[in-house]
């Protein structure tokens, strides 16, 4: 009889039990840690979102400027590369060669120009397009780097939260079984967990993005120099 009640008592508490499954601990959580996860969700998509754009925005620039750069060492007169490319191409090393073409067109349209100061003014208008198409480039990515300095923080504030108020729940029942204790416990580490599932892949992506837009950046300012190089040439053969 005995060991029947006692079987009857401890299936009643396992039944009493609350359900430690990943959704009913976002769904049981006191509402700042709720609001603190949905933060940490919303991040964590949005950071994979621009992962995702800069990952193939990279792969698509570095294969057009590697298309450019075969047409602008074919051999082909500058002037014909320069007429094929339209008004405003969209490629950054195409506008960068663009905007030099366009202001070494008027330098040598105003019959004897200082040939000096055209070459200078050509170097400054590429890196002046420079600057700005990085610029382009860059946007979104300082959003990686606050969401992986961040976001283990407000996920620390959420378990920090969810433990206090299962402190008070348990002063409250005088209850201190693992059964009562468990799933306070397990819905303020969710947080942290969070925090860190939305850190982590935003902190590896920032460097990776970065050191690739920091070679791509290089590869352009070679151009730039390259093509400086060409500019000066050409003026010192007609002076």
């Amino acid at each position: 009889m005995m060991e029947q009640t006692l079987v009857d008592t401890v299936a009643l508490g396992a039944s009493a039990a609350p359900e430690l499954s990943f959704l009913s601990l976002v769904l049981n959580a006191g509402w700042v840690v709720k609001m603190v996860m949905l933060l940490l969700l919303a991040a964590s998509l949005w950071t994979w979102a621009v992962i995702f754009e800069k990952t193939l925005r990279m792969r698509k620039l570095n294969r057009q400027a590697g298309y450019f750069e075969d047409a602008f060492w074919s051999g082909r007169p500058l002037e014909e590369v320069f007429d094929r490319l339209g008004t405003a191409p969209a490629e950054p090393m195409s506008a960068i060669f663009a905007a030099g073409m366009r202001e070494w067109r008027r330098g040598t349209k105003r019959g004897h120009p200082p040939f000096g100061s055209l070459a200078a003014r050509v170097d400054r208008v590429m890196q002046v397009t420079l600057a700005r198409e990085m610029e382009q480039l860059e946007r979104r990515l300082p959003f990686l780097a606050s969401v992986g300095s961040a976001a283990p923080f407000i996920g620390l504030f959420g378990t920090v939260w969810g433990i206090m108020n299962s402190f008070f729940g348990i002063a409250a029942s005088k209850q201190t079984s693992l059964a009562v204790v468990a799933p306070g416990i397990a819905e303020a580490l969710l947080a942290t967990a969070l925090g860190l599932a939305a850190a982590i892949p935003a902190t590896i992506a920032y460097n990776k993005i970065a050191a690739d837009m920091n070679r791509y950046g290089g590869r352009l300012d070679n151009f730039i120099q390259e093509f400086s190089a060409i500019v000066s040439r050409q003026l010192d053969e007609r002076g």
